[in-house]
């Protein structure tokens, strides 16, 4: 379909409320945890929740997409049932309250933004460098939500983040109904199973460093607000600077990103912001009285989350065949953000109140420099698949 054709804002609406929905989850539900009285480690156990649910809900519902094919109604069905689960947090505030409604509304939350990628990927068909021009409005509502809500939390306190979340889930739902369903196709089923793709070298060390780069922002979703405001930030200024890394995520994915995509071939993209991630937790981790260099290492979030995420989606929509394409993208959600981000946000709660808040850091910047190891040895081959040529 021509880019000028496809439901490009309908998409966008849907970017647009779900990461604004996890702009106020990640900064700020840790405070709100912290607020009810609950320990670091009971506060990394809860964060992990969200976490661990992407690794079984992705792939459960990406396989309900490739066998069914009306990818939309399972969308609007996993969108609505969170909205209805969330409103739960209302009235628990307990551990094993919270931690049950979290595991729910998190479980059909984290099932549809897979679901909603391969969509977006088929409408786009060989335009896919676009993919950014769409994903950009999820990092606009990022950052406009980290920035309000910071001043709103300062203002009425951390509990106006539960009539908030509730109002944006409610988006979420509204905006997968103006989504169009796109006709089953009719495919070719090529004769590479599964199995035969995950077993190949590249693809395995692909979802190796995947895992390892959510893990390395466990410390900075869990604990990086808290930390802040130990040092003495105000939450409006915490905020600003959560909104500071996703403004420079938008200005990537507005200007630069398709063109990197054209220019430069996954590895090559995937090696720098590993590297870069590792610089960022370094200079989190020994500068953190320095505000200029707490705003640097927020700009590279445009390259340890942005251009990172753009590069992922784009080798996996082109190592895995149609009929595989909602179960790729979902174990692409499932390992890093399900299996990685779950033991970073786990590992960074044994270790905050052990070790410290720089050597946690530390050690989640040597994850990225060993996924920067396995990917020079895993991407070795070539294919146009791997798009290993620059």
């Amino acid at each position: 379909m021509p880019f000028s054709r496809m439901p490009y804002w309908r998409l966008s609406s849907f970017y647009f409320f779900y990461f604004a929905a996890l702009g106020a989850l990640v900064p700020f539900w840790a405070l709100y945890l912290k607020s009810l009285g609950f320990s670091a480690l009971q506060i990394g156990e809860l964060m992990a929740i969200p976490m661990a649910t992407k690794i079984v809900a992705p792939y459960l519902w990406g396989w309900l997409g490739d066998s069914l094919g009306q990818r939309m109604r399972l969308v609007r069905s996993g969108a609505f049932l969170s909205f209805c689960t969330f409103l739960l947090v209302f009235w628990l505030t307990d551990y094993a309250g919270l931690a049950l409604a979290m595991a729910l509304f998190s479980f059909f939350w984290n099932a549809v933004l897979p679901q909603i990628e391969v969509t977006t990927l088929r409408f786009l068909g060989s335009n896919t460098p676009l993919y950014s021009r769409i994903r950009v409005w999820g990092s606009v509502g990022f950052m406009l939500m980290v920035v309000v809500l910071g001043f709103m939390v300062d203002r009425w306190g951390v509990t106006i983040i539960l009539p908030v979340l509730a109002l944006l889930y409610a988006g979420i739902w509204l905006s997968t109904l103006v989504i169009p369903e796109q006709p089953r196709q009719d495919e070719h089923h090529s004769a590479a199973s599964l199995s035969t793709i995950l077993l190949q070298p590249a693809v395995l060390s692909f979802f190796a460093i995947c895992l390892l780069m959510q893990f390395s922002h466990g410390a900075y979703y869990t604990f990086f607000s808290i930390y802040l405001e130990g040092e003495g930030y105000s939450k409006g200024v915490i905020g600003q600077l959560w909104a500071l890394g996703v403004a420079a995520e938008v200005a990537l994915y507005i200007f630069i990103m398709h063109k990197l995509l054209l220019a430069f071939s996954s590895k090559t993209l995937l090696l720098w912001c590993l590297f870069l991630a590792a610089l960022r937790w370094s200079l989190v981790a020994l500068f953190s009285d320095y505000l200029l260099v707490l705003i640097f290492s927020q700009l590279l979030h445009a390259a340890t989350f942005g251009a990172f995420h753009a590069a992922a989606i784009d080798f996996v929509h082109h190592n895995f065949p149609q009929h595989l394409q909602g179960r790729g993208q979902a174990l692409y959600s499932s390992v890093s953000f399900g299996v990685g981000g779950t033991l970073g946000s786990l590992s960074s709660g044994y270790l905050w109140d052990s070790s410290g808040a720089t050597t946690t850091f530390l050690i989640f910047a040597a994850s990225a420099v060993l996924a920067m190891v396995i990917l020079a040895i895993g991407q070795r081959g070539k294919g146009r698949g791997l798009r290993t040529e620059d």
